[in-house]
């Protein structure tokens, strides 16, 4: 034997690929045993899609390649692709002479996590009698290598639930931003990413962030960036790649055809928090239409898309056949006709409740603000009230009112709405629009802002763009830095200075509450003043015309 395979495979081999002028691939399974034998062109050769020889994603294929090159070349950057795409356990080029003889031989495995932070080793160039190389005991040392990794990573997300593939063990995910940003605004954008993979029941098993010029159409990253990723999945025993951005149906479909991970986006994510929280009808109905907006330009060529496979029902994955398409197509179409029908009904009955509530007299004030700023601790806070609180991203989707006592007993109904984010998918905001409606009955937006959070100002313009989106930059607001116990001593002051006229409190700890409520009430018994005020002059106005008449 030499290097793994025998005299007569390599002597055959090159035999073969110089009498039919093709490169031939043949692979071995680690007893020896060929699985298969590859013909190509001359000056390439194509791997199909292999199957999945072992169900763990975390480890090798089981497989390695013995290639034939009819020239002197020897490893060429497609193979060195093509074993780390294909998480082969090693790749070898054998050159073949003008004779059909074996000449030059070389050889490349991947690595398990090393300080360089290599990807693969590549052998020195070596004369085909001088091989002399043990591949199962390399493969063994390599996979027992992944394995600590593997079992390190499984021992730290233990504990963690997995949602978006139904399985019974924790999933992992390698995070990836990639964009036109510095890469410290990247940086912030992959924690943020990092809390709704938690929210969804996902582990972090390693982050990627590339800055380009433009990004790239088709795979978003370059060949070898995305070969990078590869082996961090495989290292980390990643199950998921997620993108920290909505991929178009194309790029999906593309970068499902390299990898045999699921490939997921920033709005498949935030779908799937959304999916998790919804408990009401009116919720459960809004993310569904909103998950199949999402799939209905994304159904052609799902049937081999691994990345589509986690959408509720299985949508779209039945079938490549175009009669298929079309009859998915139309379900679709008419299951959020039919869900449309059902939210405008909740809308009407919303618009009715909200007028028998005008009728009162009693002021609206709705708490908005980024996810997870604090909202519904807040309103707790001010109404002691028992409305669920957790520190996780979109623990509230359904609008939920409560009294509130201000001073010289009176009452504002004190409303607590779905938080915002950045970047929130169109179909959430569409899909959402019957809750969102609650908004525009309100005299007065209190806008929650996490004090703490190094995002500041980008959350609060964030949020201030969506208001603005939905036609109701019109409302007074007011800013309220919550958490502020928490907000570093030496940044305070330089946030008051960004933001005079905002109220910093503490709902957990009950700090500075009373001066906001009553901020409150001054604010929109101001604005109502101003508004009587207006339609006086009005009246008088339209009395002086009259009268001019």
């Amino acid at each position: 034997m030499r290097g793994g395979y025998s005299v007569e495979q390599a002597r055959e081999l090159a035999a073969l690929s110089r009498v039919t002028g093709r490169q031939i691939a043949l692979l071995l399974d680690r007893q020896g045993r060929p699985e298969m034998v590859i013909a190509g062109e001359p000056s390439s050769i194509f791997i199909p899609e292999l199957s999945r020889a072992r169900q763990s994603q975390g480890r090798l294929r089981g497989l390695r390649v013995l290639h034939t090159h009819l020239s002197d070349e020897l490893l060429s950057q497609e193979d060195l692709m093509d074993m780390l795409f294909l998480r082969l356990d090693s790749f070898s080029v054998l050159t073949v002479g003008p004779h059909g003889e074996p000449l030059r031989f070389q050889t490349a495995h991947l690595l398990p996590p090393n300080p360089e932070n290599e990807l693969y080793r590549i052998s020195e160039p070596m004369t085909w009698e001088r091989v002399d190389i043990d591949f199962a005991a390399q493969t063994m040392a390599l996979e027992e290598e992944l394995s600590r990794t593997v079992e390190a990573a499984r021992e730290t997300g233990a504990a963690q639930g997995a949602r978006l593939s139904g399985a019974g063990r924790p999933q992992r995910a390698v995070l990836v931003g990639v964009g036109t940003e510095p890469r410290t605004v990247q940086e912030q954008h992959l924690e943020e990413l990092k809390e709704l993979a938690h929210s969804a029941g996902v582990e972090c098993a390693g982050t990627m962030i590339q800055r380009v010029q433009a990004i790239n159409p088709r795979h978003i990253l370059g060949k070898g960036k995305l070969a990078e990723l590869e082996v961090l999945a495989l290292r980390g025993n990643a199950d998921l790649i997620v993108f920290d951005d909505e991929l178009l149906p194309a790029q999906l479909a593309n970068l499902a055809e390299i990898t045999e991970r699921k490939v997921l986006d920033r709005t498949q994510l935030i779908l799937d928090v959304f999916a998790q929280r919804a408990s009401t009808k009116a919720g459960k109905l809004q993310v569904e239409m909103a998950q199949l907006k999402y799939a209905l330009p994304r159904l052609a060529g799902s049937g081999r898309n691994r990345a589509f496979d986690r959408l509720a029902g299985g949508i779209g994955g039945r079938g490549p056949g175009e009669t298929k398409l079309e009859t998915d197509r139309r379900k679709i179409r008419d299951r959020i006709a039919r869900i449309k029908g059902e939210l405008d009904a909740l809308r009407r009955q919303r618009a009715f409740v909200r007028a028998r509530r005008a009728k009162t007299g009693i002021p609206l004030a709705s708490l908005v603000g980024y996810t997870n700023a604090g909202k519904s601790t807040l309103l707790n806070a001010l109404t002691q009230s028992e409305v669920l609180a957790a520190d996780k991203l979109f623990a509230t989707l359904d609008t939920t009112t409560r009294r509130l006592r201000v001073p010289e007993e009176r009452e504002v109904i004190l409303a607590d709405t779905v938080g915002f984010i950045r970047k929130l998918p169109k179909e959430l905001k569409e899909a959402f629009r019957a809750t969102l409606e609650e908004l525009a009955a309100a005299d007065i937006f209190i806008h929650v802002a996490d004090a703490a959070h190094p995002d500041l100002d980008r959350q609060i313009s964030a949020v201030t763009a969506i208001i603005e989106e939905l036609e109701l930059g019109n409302v007074p607001s007011i800013l309220v830095l919550n958490k502020w116990d928490k907000a570093p001593e030496e940044s305070r002051e330089g946030i008051l200075a960004r933001y005079p006229g905002a109220y910093p409190v503490s709902a957990l700890k009950g700090e500075n509450l009373d001066s906001l409520a009553r901020a409150v009430a001054a604010r929109i018994d101001w604005e109502r003043a101003e508004t009587d005020m207006a339609e006086e002059n009005g009246m008088q106005k339209g009395e002086a015309m009259e009268k001019k008449e």
